[in-house]
């Protein structure tokens, strides 16, 4: 990852999609699919903290256009990989010589992401494993990544994101991915949550072998999947099922542990031929403070009442008002538009008029960023909740939310 010219190429890409935006911000026509189709040939191929970026941005199907966000999303299931002979490396450096410890390990990965990638390999034993392995000086060029992008991410400006806002996001970002550099703490939450959730017999977590693991390279037992976004044509059942587990696991994550697994893109998910929904990726695991838990139940409870006042109170208590002038009417949008998905009975993610309202209240969001500035603190549960509520989508869910929250809301007015 020290090839000549990674700064140039990344501010060349910053530069190119501040033109797309300026063009847009001045009514002109912008070619959001050709910008889409650079971003992933580009950060395909760099790796690191911008894909991860580009990662994050992909799950915010509700904000960016159509033709980006299709291409964004590539970078979830199509990444360019890593040539074999630089991953081969650090596993030697791993393991020394291979054929001591296996059989095979396939040269093709199993899987790409923005961090690392993952090789099915079988043991001498004739255990079929995987193996996550971290980009080769991965580490050395992270903070020098991680401030490209904070000179790219002021591009934000143009669209009004305050500042803070933008300095909150890439704080999170930041802490993210040095976070996913530590395989010692994945592994550790990989078996905290297999035992914490055994009882939930429609999850899974791949389990870890500490004794063939170290700094940066992960070893799991292999379990089989279909990806989650190739759900879409599978039987309704299986689709309801999994669903299921997923609201009923990241309820009890938040609501019993305090742990959030922040990393919701829909290639950290798949299904089993058991059915069973399985998450491969914990390298972003983080606490969630009660108090913030209890202020965004507080700001839904606000929300599913259509009372602007009230929730513009509870956003000044999670601290993301700030200015004169509450938005009132976007509240009472807003409201409206999230209102069905939590009346009584099981309720339809995937109806198109529910998306089609969120979509429309989008620029009407970003016209009062002047007054809306969601917290560091609170940015990183919102963007994830966000995203599972697509992962939903694709899976059209069909569940009771009314039903769901009914004591979560009564906790939170205590």
């Amino acid at each position: 990852m020290r090839e000549r010219g990674r700064t140039r190429r990344l501010l060349g890409l910053g530069a190119r999609t501040g033109g797309t935006l300026l063009r847009s911000r001045l009514g002109g026509e912008a070619d959001w699919r050709a910008l889409g189709e650079a971003l992933f040939e580009g950060l395909s191929e760099l790796k690191g903290p911008a894909m991860k970026l580009a990662q994050i941005m992909a799950q915010w199907d509700d904000l960016l256009p159509p033709d980006l966000a299709d291409e964004l999303a590539r970078l979830q299931r199509q990444a360019e990989p890593m040539p074999w002979e630089s991953i081969r490396r650090t596993l030697v450096e791993q393991y020394g010589e291979l054929d001591v410890h296996f059989r095979e390990i396939e040269p093709r990965p199993f899987a790409s992401a923005s961090m690392g990638q993952v090789h099915r390999a079988v043991t001498q034993d004739g255990e079929t494993l995987v193996l996550k392995v971290q980009y080769p000086g991965l580490a050395e060029v992270l903070e020098s990544d991680l401030a490209q992008l904070r000179r790219i991410m002021r591009l934000g400006r143009w669209l009004k994101v305050s500042r803070a806002r933008l300095d909150a996001l890439f704080e999170e970002l930041a802490a993210s991915l040095r976070s996913e550099l530590d395989y010692h703490a994945e592994a550790l939450a990989l078996a905290r949550y297999r035992q914490r959730y055994a009882h939930m017999e429609g999850l899974l977590f791949p389990e870890p072998l500490p004794e063939l693991s170290g700094p940066r390279v992960l070893a799991m037992r292999y379990v089989a999947g279909t990806p989650l976004r190739e759900l879409e044509e599978e039987d309704a059942a299986v689709r309801q099922r999994v669903a299921t587990t997923l609201a009923d696991w990241l309820t009890e994550e938040l609501f019993t542990y305090g742990e959030l697994h922040a990393d919701p893109h829909a290639g950290n998910f798949a299904v089993d031929a058991e059915g069973r929904l399985v998450i491969y990726d914990l390298g972003a695991v983080v606490e969630v403070p009660e108090t913030h838990l209890k202020a965004t139940m507080q700001l839904l409870d606000a929300t599913l009442a259509a009372d602007p006042m009230a929730m513009d109170d509870a956003l000044r208590r999670l601290g993301g008002r700030q200015g004169k002038g509450a938005p009132l009417a976007l509240y009472r949008e807003s409201a409206e538009a999230v209102a069905p998905l939590f009346e009584p009975g099981p309720q339809d993610f995937s109806d198109v008029r529910v998306h089609r309202r969120l979509r429309d209240l989008t620029p009407k969001v970003w016209a009062a960023m002047d007054r809306l500035q969601p917290p560091a603190d609170v940015l990183l549960l919102s963007r994830t909740l966000n995203g599972h509520y697509w992962n939903l989508v694709r899976l059209g869910a069909r569940l009771d939310m009314h039903a769901r929250t009914r004591p979560l809301l009564a906790w939170a007015r205590r």
